[in-house]
């Protein structure tokens, strides 16, 4: 274990002593976001995406280190662990490396080489491989004659030699290594076009580029291509260097033995060695380029769930379509349905003027202040709808267009059978699209993250890793804001650290029979729901309707003690802190030593300055102090868009070439990496992230392709077009 600590600790620049203590409160049950929280003294102050790092090289070791002891029980089984070996297979840092090791003692299927062998004809092998001067291989071949094994000339007993000695060198965990590098550094990925049929893929026809300078997104753009029968994709790379690498290893004389030892290891880099590392060094390319798209989003899912909520407004959603009609929904400022419609605003001017007329009426009744409007099929023509009604009534309305993906596969859950089983599958779409706008973070946490679409070729990725990554973004916002346990959704509460379907499905029903919990310490009753759940999900659970102001903050119950302490060190008391009357807390502070308080009360210095921020703000919402979304109250039209008209927009995915960008036409433009900065970025996330708005400007219309070109250079040099 002191093993797998040091290298974390090196690998990843970390204190060893914090390594240490991370891995064992992992091993002792602990969750990511409850270590992040409230035990960051142990490990000084990581975040939750440190920390998940730290985790999955933790597991990444510990897999190898499992490996590296079956490697070794296996080869000391075949009485061939030496001491050398043994020593190569625990310096082996990778499980490449040690597979490597393993080659040449791993069981093998039937092969020339083995099939050769069982001819009889390894001693032959090794003393050709030897080079020895003076020695004719032909003289040696004719000892190993012999019909009854199927060797019946000296020619077929060289014939199989040489396939053993190609098996060994390709077999070579320092060959291939030397070899991997190679094709690694000088090697190409190359495609081209399977047929002369156009398709999506035309960017790759005629495609080659080093590995080194391949990018992730062309790396899964060619593997769809090439799975989907459009692309011929190849690696490339000259022979030369790496038969001259084979030769300066294995050819140690100039001898006729010599001259069958080179055309062996010719033989073996073409018929087995660069194949192998062909596959090899795609299935890394894919690897890399999956993690990187798995990294993207992340990235973009944490900003998407993190956005600030429009709260206690009476809001209208409204899922469009065409033959099934746009559905609308109101709900309240709790989320609460008031009220549902069906709208056909496309099957001619009498129906068009009937769903304003029934727009007018739920405006005037619900006094409906915001409007959602989803971005898919007919998403155009309700926003025009919703356009038409703010400048032809006059009402006092805004709205966005929200992304609805994820949104019927939502409407036909179990969980939305659930909440809104008295209502069309249909309307229910319209019902979380209007929540979207409400509270993000609650509504997309009912929805696999897989489907709320940020991220590119999804997909695609290895479905347990992508799953992780993004359940991990989801907890960590979830528990980042907290959660309010009289009212969270059964699907909220399962992300809440320390809770799982089961315990969230018992609070739920818990407060059902015996009404809405009065303190944190109630939790405690709720079944199955023992003092370790407790202990990681109480601080992340908000009771508003407690008597204790603590219980509906961030502040761990654990720390309550500790606070009563602090306070009446600085004058106060827990009444004040009701009251709101501690403003002048991080003044007495300052006279305080903060280190003796500590010790007092038995809480860290990190820990103590984020009990001063929840004892300032109780009950704070972090999104709250983010930028507001943008609502509009006009549209365009992308017929109105000219090159060189400067918008506001609002960032919708974040992706390795750029950044789409919603500016209001229902067709969302794409900021290429080059026109994001004027620095140069590896990545659009260095500056950018979804939901930001931002200044662009056009810079190409295609009306035909529904492509729209924008940048972010040059803002500020001609008027902005803003809503009215």
């Amino acid at each position: 274990m002191d093993s797998i600590i040091n290298a974390l600790a090196q690998e990843l620049n970390l204190n060893a002593t914090y390594t240490a203590n991370v891995v064992q409160l992992l091993d002792e049950g602990n969750t990511i976001p409850f270590i992040a929280r409230y035990r960051k003294e142990l490990h000084g102050c990581m975040d939750d995406t440190a920390l998940r790092t730290l985790y999955d090289r933790l597991t990444y070791l510990r897999n190898l280190a499992t490996r590296r002891a079956e490697i070794k029980k296996a080869i000391k089984g075949q009485d061939k662990l030496t001491p050398a070996l043994s020593a190569k297979l625990s310096r082996a840092d990778t499980l490449a490396k040690l597979e490597d090791l393993y080659r040449p003692y791993r069981p093998k299927r039937r092969t020339r080489a083995t099939m050769a062998k069982e001819r009889g004809l390894e001693p032959l092998a090794e003393a050709i491989l030897a080079q020895l001067p003076g020695t004719n291989p032909e003289t040696l071949a004719a000892e190993f004659v012999n019909p009854e094994k199927e060797v019946g000339t000296p020619k077929a007993a060289l014939s199989g030699a040489s396939d053993i000695i190609a098996e060994t060198i390709s077999d070579d965990a320092d060959t291939r290594n030397l070899l991997r590098k190679l094709v690694s550094q000088h090697g190409t990925l190359s495609a081209q076009a399977a047929s002369e049929e156009d398709s999506v893929y035309r960017t790759y026809y005629e495609f080659s580029r080093p590995f080194s300078r391949v990018q992730g997104h062309q790396v899964l753009a060619i593997n769809r291509g090439e799975k989907d029968g459009f692309l011929k994709v190849s690696v490339e790379l000259e022979p030369e260097p790496a038969l001259a690498i084979l030769q300066k290893k294995w050819v140690h004389s100039n001898t006729p033995c010599s001259a069958l030892v080179q055309a062996a290891g010719e033989d073996a880099y073409h018929r087995l060695i660069f194949p192998a590392l062909c596959r090899e060094v795609r299935s890394q390319l894919t690897d890399n380029a999956c993690e990187g798209a798995i990294q993207t989003f992340a990235a973009n899912l944490k900003p998407l769930l993190m956005q600030p909520p429009v709260k206690g407004h009476v809001t209208l959603g409204l899922d469009p379509g065409f033959v099934n009609g746009c559905k609308a929904a109101v709900i309240d400022g709790t989320g609460k349905v008031l009220d549902t419609a069906v709208l056909y605003p496309s099957s001619g001017k009498r129906r068009r003027q009937e769903a304003l007329d029934t727009l007018k009426e739920l405006v005037d009744k619900h006094h409906i202040e915001h409007a959602a409007i989803g971005n898919g099929t007919g998403g155009r023509e309700a926003e025009q709808l919703v356009m038409d009604l703010i400048q032809n009534t006059g009402v006092s309305l805004s709205y966005m267009v929200v992304s609805e993906a994820g949104a019927s596969v939502y409407s036909v859950s179990k969980l939305a059978s659930d909440e809104l089983g008295e209502y069309d599958i249909n309307l229910r779409s319209a019902v979380s699209i209007a929540r979207r706008l409400q509270d993000p973070l609650a509504e997309l946490v009912k929805i696999d993250p897989k489907s709320i679409g940020v991220g590119q070729y999804q997909h695609d990725m290895p479905a347990s890793r992508l799953d992780a990554a993004l359940v991990g973004v989801v907890e960590d916002c979830v528990n980042t804001v907290g959660v309010d346990a009289n009212t969270a959704s059964p699907a909220l509460l399962t992300r809440v650290a320390g809770l799982n379907a089961t315990t969230a499905k018992n609070i739920v029903t818990y407060r059902e029979e015996h009404g809405a919990f009065s303190s944190r310490k109630e939790l405690l009753n709720v079944p199955k729901l023992g003092p370790k759940a407790f202990q990681q999900c109480a601080g992340f659970l908000r009771i508003p309707e407690s008597d204790l102001i603590l219980d509906n903050t961030g502040v761990h119950p654990e720390s309550y003690d500790a606070i009563v302490h602090l306070l009446r060190r600085c004058g106060y008391t827990l009444q004040d802190l009701v009251e709101g009357s501690i403003t002048a807390l991080p003044l007495k502070l300052r006279t305080l030593n903060l280190e003796q308080v500590g010790t007092e009360s038995g809480i860290g210095r990190a820990t103590l300055q984020d009990i001063v921020v929840e004892l300032l703000k109780p009950g704070r919402d972090p999104r709250d102090e983010l930028p507001p979304p943008m609502l509009r109250t006009d549209v365009l039209d992308m017929k109105d868009l000219k090159p060189g008209m400067e918008l506001m927009g609002t960032v919708r995915n974040v992706v390795d070439f750029g950044a789409f960008v919603d500016i209001g036409v229902h067709h969302d433009g794409l900021v290429h990496i080059s026109q994001i900065s004027d620095r140069y970025i590896k990545h659009p996330r260095e500056v950018l992230s979804v939901g930001d708005v931002v200044r662009v400007v056009v810079t190409d219309v295609d009306v035909t392709k529904k492509r729209i070109s924008l940048s972010m250079k040059d803002v500020g040099k001609v008027p902005v077009h803003t809503p009215a």
